[in-house]
């Protein structure tokens, strides 16, 4: 049995790797050029849009998720431990011009986030609870009308987004307690447990009450810090950050290597970029719809527009200023991957003191609270996709708030990889899907853009007789009236 599962691990990492280094990469890179291009690139276009799309998505909701609250989703999400060992491996093993690509990366995908979460809100429907539910397998069964691939999507997103993935997070966790403080890990699994168990059982709903809450002021607390150090390094040393900046751009085109070296370093810094940037913001991956769709707003682009937003502030805000941090402390940086986990606390303990650790400890943990819930919210999405029984959906809470425990406490390599495998395939389905569903995108696009012309403050849409449509959207979602009730709320 133990050669069974040793050669069944190890083909599981060969496919990983490869999907995860080169298709799935060159995949949502292409996806993303060809829809900034193909929707006259809504990123740039309508950038004022896009960074005023805040302004009043708390109102509006009546008792439904916010526009911020499902916005804060994402970011509990998205903005988590990966943004601290993301980037330190991005530099390890890409170089400092790795963040240079992470970020033409991210202005690609904003373009995206942009269109997977207008169709999520586009064919989105109402749950029991008054909610709302969309996402990839609701666009793709109600949009694309492939019923089963939207179940094979739904069905990879409740295992691996839903189950393993705050496992993972929590794993995480547990470990960095452990190695920082001596904490047990089941001491950590006890305390996940407790704090976690009311968010999950409480649903989306209450996932997004405390996102709402934890979500942004995390990541402002963080951002925080790593501007201390940088302001504090622009007064005593500037030429520190100039040197972390032109490192950045060098290294991003081969600059520092010798002439046979330069398209090796070039090509490196590339994939390392572009994967570690995707695999933050998750653009394209089809997870942080699942979030998208579940908002009370009154047109489907301006919830595209937010999560859009939600991308550049996790990859051009937090992931530069973990960069800034880590070059500034460690202009040479190390060579071993294993020291990316610790690197970014190093950094602020080298810049601040020692009495740093335990708040980088601090955020590491709710990082890993609030990725963990974040992440059931999509798989929760995708179950009420398959099945309406609350009976069903209470056990898949229960059995994911216990799964969290065990991942403080278990060895999740062998899940770890199947998760991963199972979410770059939810990917390429997601993709697929953004690709026949593009000209809904450009259409809903075109009614925004009609209704700002004409002077509307919010403009209001409708999914039936719409001129401006491939056709009819028939959930009740979008028809007339629905939309205004929402609109005379402030969004």
């Amino acid at each position: 049995m133990t050669a069974i599962y040793t050669a069944i691990s190890s083909a599981l990492a060969t496919v990983t790797d490869f999907l995860y280094s080169w298709g799935l990469v060159f995949l949502l890179i292409c996806v993303g050029i060809g829809l900034t291009v193909y929707l006259g690139a809504p990123q740039l276009r309508h950038a004022k849009a896009v960074f005023t799309s805040m302004k009043g998505s708390r109102h509006g909701a009546g008792t439904g998720i916010s526009a911020f609250q499902a916005f804060a989703m994402g970011v509990a999400t998205r903005v988590g431990i990966g943004n601290i060992g993301g980037v330190a491996l991005a530099l390890i093993l890409g170089g400092p011009g790795a963040i240079f690509w992470m970020w033409i990366v991210a202005l690609i995908g904003m373009a995206t986030a942009f269109a997977e979460s207008t169709l999520a809100q586009l064919f989105k429907t109402r749950h029991a609870d008054g909610t709302f539910r969309g996402g990839p397998a609701y666009y793709l069964a109600h949009g694309a009308g492939w019923k089963k691939m939207g179940w094979l999507f739904a069905l990879f997103t409740i295992f691996a987004s839903g189950m393993t993935v705050p496992m993972v997070q929590i794993n995480t966790v547990s470990a960095t307690a452990a190695a920082a403080h001596g904490i047990p890990t089941w001491v950590s699994a006890l305390v996940i447990v407790v704090l976690i168990a009311p968010v999950i059982i409480g649903g989306v709903r209450g996932v997004a009450r405390v996102a709402e809450l934890l979500g942004p002021v995390l990541a402002g607390v963080y951002i925080l810090t790593t501007l201390v150090v940088i302001v504090t390094c622009l007064f005593s040393a500037p030429e520190r950050i100039g040197n972390a900046l032109a490192s950045i751009v060098t290294n991003a085109f081969g600059l520092h290597a010798g002439v046979g070296g330069v398209a090796g370093a070039i090509f490196n810094a590339v994939i390392m970029g572009g994967r570690r940037g995707l695999f933050s913001n998750e653009a394209g991956l089809g997870t942080a719809p699942n979030a998208a769709g579940a908002a009370t707003v009154a047109h489907p682009v301006s919830q595209g527009f937010i999560q859009s937003l939600g991308v550049f502030i996790d990859t051009i805000v937090v992931c530069t200023c973990t960069a800034l941090l880590i070059l500034i402390a460690h202009p040479s940086l190390p060579t071993d991957p294993g020291a990316a986990g610790s690197l970014t606390a190093s950094s602020v303990a080298a810049e601040l003191g020692g009495w740093t650790a335990p708040l980088m400890t601090f955020i590491i943990f709710i990082f890993g609270y609030t990725s963990a819930f974040g992440a059931y919210s999509y798989g929760q999405v995708c179950l009420d996709h398959v099945t309406k029984s609350p009976a069903v959906s209470l056990a898949y809470r229960i059995v994911v708030t216990l799964l969290c425990g065990v991942g403080a406490m278990a060895e999740l390599t062998f899940v770890w990889a199947l998760s991963d495998l199972m979410l770059g395939l939810a990917g390429i389905i997601n993709m697929i899907g953004l690709i026949a569903l593009a000209r809904w995108v450009k259409a809903a696009l075109a009614d925004w853009t009609s209704q700002r012309r004409a002077g509307a403050r919010v403009p209001v849409f409708v999914g039936r007789d719409n001129p401006l449509l491939p056709g009819d959207i028939v959930s009740g979602v979008w028809d007339p009236g629905e939309a205004e009730k929402v609109a005379s709320g402030g969004r």
